[in-house]
């Protein structure tokens, strides 16, 4: 173990990494954007990668088989606030958008996708009308997120109380247009079922034929995700679970699985840049 990584609190994390340094090569580097690449802002518009974020990738990615965005924003979106495009050494990166609906890779710059649920245009078109007669608190407001649509709350009076309120009108609405909602922190998202993080991060680690995974999260909607490592560590792929936890915005469901808790976005970018280090001593070693 290198001294200057920290050290998983479980036997299983500290078999992950262990993993991830023998043979890199064989790793997969999956990580969420809000929260964990990027802080939490109140306008998602303006939440942008921590300014070294980019280049512990660019360090990073090229000895690993690859490094993973899943996100729940579009492909595009996430690319542009990264900044990832037109980066060298990010040439093993790849963003999976609409949890694995989008997919970007590095390498051609473009984004393919799956067909639209057609459900999601039909709670676009109601959702204001929706939110109006339910008698939605002030400062609520909804974010468009092209294969998804989330109502936010972080903006009322009492983020909490109208989150709480919210959630069961708009699961009810969401499974009328056949979608699934989704809570977060102070946000409710309605989208196509069978998008999950979790069930992106799987078939990308088949379809490279991953050896390890290392996944870092900060909120409920990477509970799939960490499942999905919980998974493969149970069919002997090893794993890292990564929490990004501020002291103020802590997630107890995330926290309490993780094998690894680090203090925000500030602490995954030098997790990573250490980890970057790490990898590039063994290979001149």
């Amino acid at each position: 173990m290198v001294s200057s990584l920290p050290h998983p609190t479980t036997a299983a994390g500290r078999d992950g990494l262990a993993a991830l340094l023998a043979r890199p090569e064989k790793a997969v580097v999956a990580l969420d954007f809000d929260g964990t690449l990027a802080e939490i802002v109140p306008d998602p518009e303006r939440a942008r990668a921590h300014p070294g974020a980019v280049p512990a990738l660019a360090a990073l990615a090229p000895r690993v088989a690859s490094v993973a965005v899943v996100t729940g924003r579009p492909a595009g979106v996430a690319v542009r606030y990264g900044g990832f495009a037109g980066v060298a050494g990010l040439e093993h990166l790849v963003v999976l958008g609409h949890y694995g609906a989008e997919r970007w890779d590095a390498v051609t710059g473009t984004v393919h996708a799956a067909a639209p649920h057609p459900g999601v245009a039909s709670v676009r078109a109601e959702l204001p009308g929706f939110l109006d007669r339910i008698g939605a608190w002030p400062g609520t407001w909804i974010e468009e997120k092209g294969r998804a649509v989330a109502v936010h709350t972080r903006r009322a009076d009492d983020p909490q109380g109208a989150f709480e309120a919210l959630k069961g009108p708009l699961g009810d609405l969401a499974t009328h247009h056949g979608l699934v909602l989704e809570p977060g922190r102070m946000v409710l998202e309605l989208r196509p079922p069978g998008m999950d993080k979790g069930v992106a991060l799987a078939e990308y680690a088949r379809e490279i034929g991953a050896e390890s995974v290392l996944y870092a999260g900060d909120d409920l909607g990477d509970l799939p995700a960490y499942a999905a490592v919980d998974k493969l560590r149970s069919n002997g792929t090893p794993g890292l679970l990564v929490c990004s936890a501020s002291a103020s915005e802590q997630v107890p469901d995330l926290t309490d699985r993780a094998d690894l808790t680090l203090a925000g976005p500030a602490a995954v970018v030098s997790f990573l840049a250490s980890l970057a280090q790490a990898l590039g001593r063994a290979e001149g070693a």
